[in-house]
């Protein structure tokens, strides 16, 4: 396996997840990866549901901490170990996602967008009443709003994550199609000098290709970008990895020949 880092998993940690972060360790053992990075979610200010209580998205980094810690030292020579976070952005979040990030020493940070105009396009309410496209639109906006406001991660997560839930998912969908505002995000991120990742959960829910599609991997590619990270966002052991082997090849399709690990937010570079 070409890759042999993910960069992108959660454990019971995550709001979303229920998976003991033992357990996703044994799993990245199993699967020979030489570096797994927790990443786990925090998303102040998401909207509040019956299904998604109050507090649901808010991590608690002193125990998060704790455990991780025991457990790195515990399977140490076995596997690196890194200390991720999953920040969710959103524009008026500003000041507390600053405070929330400097209040322990990260390895990694992942900026991502869950939730646009207090939607999150994974439900179908965001999609209600108009076009896909008017939909997918808003949510790209609301990635550029972020990043003009708002700068400690190392790399914008999933940036298509819209596509994954859409009503017709990635039918229909191209880069040409956003390319204006497309553009922008990319060369605010390589301004920035900010990464992107290809994340693999788009493929495991049968889309044609990882999340962002290879098209917006290539035109990063080709605007300088260099920083991709490689992440799976899996939250079982089962998902960790998934379709790596697909990812290296899109990669290399990309114009890319090496992925990218961080350990206390400093980059290093791993051929393909």
């Amino acid at each position: 396996m070409p890759i042999t880092a993910d960069s992108h998993i959660h454990s019971s940690f995550s709001g979303d997840s229920d998976a003991p972060m033992e357990e996703m360790i044994l799993r990245g053992i199993h699967l020979g990866l030489k570096r797994l990075c927790f990443t786990e979610h925090n998303d102040f200010d998401y909207p509040i549901t019956e299904e998604d209580p109050a507090g649901k998205f808010e991590l608690n980094a002193d125990s998060y901490l704790y455990d991780f810690l025991t457990l790195k030292e515990k399977y140490a020579g076995q596997i690196q170990l890194c200390f991720g976070l999953e920040l969710g952005l959103q524009a008026h979040l500003t000041r507390q996602n600053t405070a929330f990030a400097k209040a322990h020493e990260y390895d990694f940070i992942i900026g991502s967008s869950h939730i646009c105009n207090r939607k999150d396009p994974y439900y179908p309410a965001f999609y209600e009443g108009r076009e896909q496209s008017a939909a997918y639109r808003e949510y790209f906006e609301s990635i550029l709003d972020n990043l003009k406001g708002y700068s400690n991660f190392d790399v914008y997560g999933h940036l298509d994550y819209v596509v994954r839930y859409g009503p017709q998912k990635d039918e229909g969908y191209s880069y040409e199609a956003y390319e204006d505002i497309l553009e922008q995000i990319l060369r605010r991120l390589i301004f920035m000098e900010k990464g992107l990742e290809i994340n693999t959960a788009g493929l495991a829910k049968g889309l044609r290709d990882a999340n962002p599609c290879r098209s917006i991997l290539k035109r990063y590619r080709e605007l300088g970008g260099e920083i991709i990270t490689t992440g799976s966002d899996a939250h079982t052991p089962g998902q960790i990895a998934y379709a790596f082997d697909k990812a290296a090849e899109i990669l290399k399709d990309c114009g890319f020949r090496y992925y990218t690990t961080f350990e206390r937010r400093s980059p290093s570079f791993h051929k393909l």
